[in-house]
């Protein structure tokens, strides 16, 4: 039986990680959770992935970043929109969600998945996916 909310599994490995302390966390690997792993790195959440092959359709392994004294960068990650209830934003309340926040907002969008920042710079609107601060 296959799970219901991947990105929701993802988000949750994750925290379980960093909270244990662990260097690095194996998840089912899917081009989502690559896209979504790919923006905590360019934001500097996660330190790097690699996709590692396997027989069925491959793990994708982060490695999470802390700071000094072991202290996990990632202070909280939420999934905003999810499959029982799906949270859409315009480009005007992208726009907005870039002032005076602590975070980045990851979004599918019609370009593809990208943080709030990028969608307020292309002006577009799309699906919020979940917050990271």
């Amino acid at each position: 039986m296959g799970m219901t909310d991947p990105v929701a599994d993802l988000l949750t490995r994750i925290r379980n990680g960093s909270h244990a302390q662990k260097p690095a966390i194996d998840v089912p690997s899917s081009k989502l959770k690559v896209e979504i792993v790919k923006i905590l790195k360019e934001h500097h959440f996660v330190s790097d992935s690699i996709d590692l092959p396997n027989n069925k359709q491959g793990i994708l392994r982060v490695y999470l970043r802390y700071a000094a004294g072991d202290v996990p960068v990632i202070k909280g990650m939420r999934r905003i929109s999810r499959p029982g209830l799906r949270k859409y934003i315009g480009a005007d309340e992208v726009r907005l969600s870039t002032h005076n926040t602590r975070g980045i907002s990851v979004l599918s969008t019609s370009s593809g998945v990208m943080s709030n920042f990028d969608a307020a710079r292309k002006k577009i609107g799309g699906e919020i996916l979940l917050k990271c601060w």
